[in-house]
């Protein structure tokens, strides 16, 4: 944990392995706020066990060189970004985003090559398709430096889902549950003790509550500069606080820190 960060010193922790997650959002059945997908993680993870999470994960070696291929105009590390959240996505949840030549008759094929070790680029290159990283937005980029074993440099973006037909399913090594539900609907079940969320999930879900769908989200997106999000302590009248910038999209920028979970 780091208690001196602040907006104008944040910097990336050494050792920070980048990382990226994907806010996924479909229209409504019932006429409100666009749904989002969520996935809850496995309570064996070593981080954040079984808090609820937007698909996402790690970006390997191998999303460097297809971003590199399919989108060599976008910044290396952005670029590597949005291909390892294309990627998870589709490996936990079984939704592919941003991939418009793939067949959704042949989305669990894929899935299960990715699964079983078989690159992505080998797979673009098989089947001659291509990838559109551009549909994806960015909003956010944070690396909370608590201290913990690993601290992630997580790139988030946002992109409105695809028509599907088909269920979507768990990678149950990493997840336990898939479900949709609005960001207010969400932050309400964690407020009912219903979910358990993080501290950076909690403050992202907030922001997107602000708004009704995803075009109004992308609109809000590009108001705000994607700056490095690193959250620090402030004690306030004897009570000690998790802080972020003000100045980043987000309606609540400070949480009492014995109600934080942090991962």
């Amino acid at each position: 944990m780091t208690d001196t960060a602040s907006p104008t010193t944040a910097a990336l922790p050494d050792g920070a392995v980048p990382a990226a997650t994907l806010v996924i959002m479909r229209p409504s059945d019932s006429g409100g706020p666009d749904e989002i997908l969520m996935v809850k993680r496995s309570a064996k993870m070593a981080f954040a066990a079984g808090a609820v999470v937007f698909p996402g994960g790690r970006v390997d070696p191998d999303d460097y060189r297809v971003a590199s291929l399919y989108s060599p105009g976008i910044d290396e590390a952005d670029g590597a970004a949005r291909v390892a959240a294309l990627r998870e996505t589709l490996e936990e949840t079984g939704l592919a985003v941003g991939w418009p030549g793939l067949a959704e008759t042949e989305v669990a094929e894929v899935r299960r090559a990715l699964l079983g070790g078989t690159l992505l680029s080998d797979i673009l290159a098989a089947r001659r398709d291509r990838i559109a990283l551009e549909s994806f937005v960015p909003f956010a980029r944070w690396c909370p430096n608590f201290k913990e074993a690993r601290t992630f440099d997580t790139r988030f973006y946002a992109v409105a889902a695809p028509p599907h037909s088909h269920e979507l399913t768990v990678e149950e090594a990493e997840h336990s549950h898939i479900f949709w539900a609005s960001a207010e609907r969400t932050l309400t079940m964690a407020d009912r003790g219903e979910v358990s969320v993080i501290f950076p999930t909690r403050r992202n879900l907030e922001r997107i509550a602000q708004v009704t769908d995803f075009t109004d989200f992308s609109v809000h997106s590009r108001q705000f500069p994607v700056e490095l999000v690193t959250p620090w302590i402030e004690d306030r009248e004897g009570r000690s606080y998790l802080c972020i910038p003000a100045h980043l999209g987000y309606p609540v920028t400070s949480e009492p820190f014995d109600r934080v979970r942090r991962g």
